[in-house]
């Protein structure tokens, strides 16, 4: 049962009125719920990330039919819109937060966060839902690590760790990469930092199977149908992992570390290609 189908479900903002460089990316309140409410009516039982997490390090596996929630990057709406919709259902989640681009008063000041402007969560808001969500850490700044100096890259991780477990007052093991984006050298200053986990994009199940440190998601945009999602629901309509990288992701990867080296501007969100 270990290559059984587990979704986790991968989200950004939900809101009727976001930003238009997350508008893409965002799930109207309406459909979310409607959402939530088509995971447990087809009988999916939605399980901490922590449990797949220890399922992958051999401890006891999933229930059947598992899932898994987790929203990336901060939002404001998590504390307005998505908390009461979880809370009411009795769901939990994962939220992996980008720690300069939380808004209010932070001390020590971080340095900023590449996100366009957006309504943010505060540190305050952070804390709050601390008592009721899993945080995680998603960089200080949100750049694409794999293409960033060793360094460079480390500091992200590391710092954006020391930050949260400083506000929170206790340990962070969930890590998010921005974009989804990774390489093995990556992946190792993730392990090094002390993350007992972190997860990708790369459109497909995770599983009993998968990899600790690269964990499958399937995201869920302003465009995906109905029928999608319920696919999902079900258990189709995605490769399940762990399976390999693909050419277009490595080439991908290439692409995009020659314009980090000649300085050349990319899109904040680009679509990951896994």
């Amino acid at each position: 049962m270990t290559h059984q189908p587990v979704p986790v479900f991968l989200y950004h903002s939900v809101s009727t009125d976001p930003p238009s460089w997350i508008a893409p990316f965002t799930v109207r309140p309406r459909i979310f719920a409607e959402q939530l409410d088509l995971l447990t009516d087809n009988g999916l039982k939605i399980v901490p990330l922590r449990r797949l997490v220890a399922a992958l390090r051999g401890g006891p596996p999933l229930p059947p039919r598992s899932a898994v929630l987790t929203f990336d990057d901060g939002f404001a709406d998590f504390h307005s819109t998505v908390a009461p919709l979880l809370a009411a259902r009795g769901l939990p989640a994962t939220l992996y937060v980008t720690t300069g681009a939380l808004g209010g008063p932070s001390w020590p000041p971080e340095r900023g966060s590449l996100l366009p402007a957006a309504p943010m969560l505060t540190w305050r808001q952070m804390r709050e839902l601390d008592l009721l969500v899993e945080i995680g850490g998603h960089t200080r700044s949100h750049p694409q690590l794999d293409t960033l100096l060793r360094q460079d890259a480390r500091e992200e991780v590391e710092g954006c760790k020391a930050r949260l477990e400083d506000a929170l007052g206790h340990r962070v093991d969930a890590f998010a990469y921005p974009h989804g984006y990774s390489s093995r050298s990556v992946r190792r200053l993730v392990d090094e930092a002390g993350w007992t986990s972190a997860t990708a994009v790369r459109y497909g199940f995770s599983s009993g199977a998968d990899e600790r440190l690269r964990i499958a998601r399937l995201m869920v945009r302003a465009d995906t149908p109905r029928d999608r999602f319920l696919a999902w629901v079900h258990g189709t309509g995605a490769p399940v992992a762990p399976f390999p990288e693909r050419t277009s992701t490595k080439a991908w990867r290439g692409y995009r570390r020659l314009l980090a080296r000649i300085d050349h501007p990319y899109p904040s969100l680009p679509t990951p290609a896994g």
